[in-house]
């Protein structure tokens, strides 16, 4: 039996393990997916909900963006409410962007951490 991958897409960094989840080579735990975003659990949450919402074409850093990606960062702080409601938090949540490695950036493509649910966290 062989597997068959969609290509990474011209947008994407093939060496970038986010963009190898949007791809499908990277399994994850995808809690919504559009043309233009993608947000799936962390694979090692700091708060007892924490997923990350990505946007599918490749943007390596905040330093990066430009007016061009207005509309898909919007999209993003305005999906991440109403995770956070779908997902079952209701007493507030946070959201974290790192940027650079001063930043505390790990996986150098955009993403938006977000965090909820009852405190004191293990990390956060």
């Amino acid at each position: 039996m062989s597997l068959v991958f969609e290509e990474v897409p011209m947008s994407a960094d093939p060496n970038c393990i986010f963009c190898k989840i949007v791809a499908g080579h990277i399994p994850a735990k995808k809690v919504y997916e559009d043309e233009d975003l993608l947000a799936f659990h962390d694979i090692a949450p700091w708060a007892p909900v924490h997923v990350l919402i990505i946007p599918k074409r490749h943007i390596a850093s905040m330093v990066d963006v430009s007016a061009d990606d207005q509309a898909v960062l919007g999209k993003m702080m305005v999906l991440a409410p109403k995770l956070m409601a779908e997902l079952g938090v209701t007493g507030g949540f946070r959201q974290v962007i790192n940027t650079g490695r001063d930043g505390g950036q790990e996986v150098y493509h955009v993403h938006m951490h977000v965090m909820g649910g009852p405190r004191p966290w293990a990390k956060g």
